[in-house]
């Protein structure tokens, strides 16, 4: 049944785009955290890389998060020499994770979370129209 596509469809885009949002939140948790010791690195941005998958029972492509890899970025450096991960220098590596572009990543899944809940719902009120009108 074409309805049985659409839950499927649109819950696995809303389970691909929670665990954007998780990895998200992990990132934005870990913006200040540095390493424990001088020169060490610090916590390293978490990035997601999505994937579609045939779902050989309804015959459909799905999304599914296919990688969640880490940002090969340099971390900034800020001047900080009484911080206890500074270096000979007297610099404090930091993370490589920008506020405004997880801000904007978190933002991109809310929206396509709510569009693909928006399809489920949708397709949830026309099965039940559908059973309605056969009683």
């Amino acid at each position: 049944m074409d309805l049985d596509r659409a839950l499927s469809i649109s819950a696995a885009g809303m389970s691909a785009q929670s665990a954007r949002l998780r990895i998200v939140a992990e990132n934005i948790a870990n913006r200040d955290s540095t390493g424990q010791s001088p020169g060490a690195d610090p916590y390293r941005r978490k990035t997601v890389s999505f994937g579609s998958r045939l779902d050989r029972s309804l015959g459909v492509e799905t999304l599914h998060v296919a990688r969640i890899g880490r940002d090969q970025r340099d971390f900034p450096e800020r001047f900080d020499p009484g911080h206890p991960a500074a270096d000979a220098r007297g610099y404090v590596k930091t993370p490589n994770v920008d506020s405004l572009v997880e801000n904007m990543d978190m933002r991109e899944a809310n929206r396509s979370y709510s569009a693909n809940l928006a399809v489920l719902e949708t397709t949830r009120g026309m099965l039940m129209r559908a059973i309605e009108t056969l009683r």
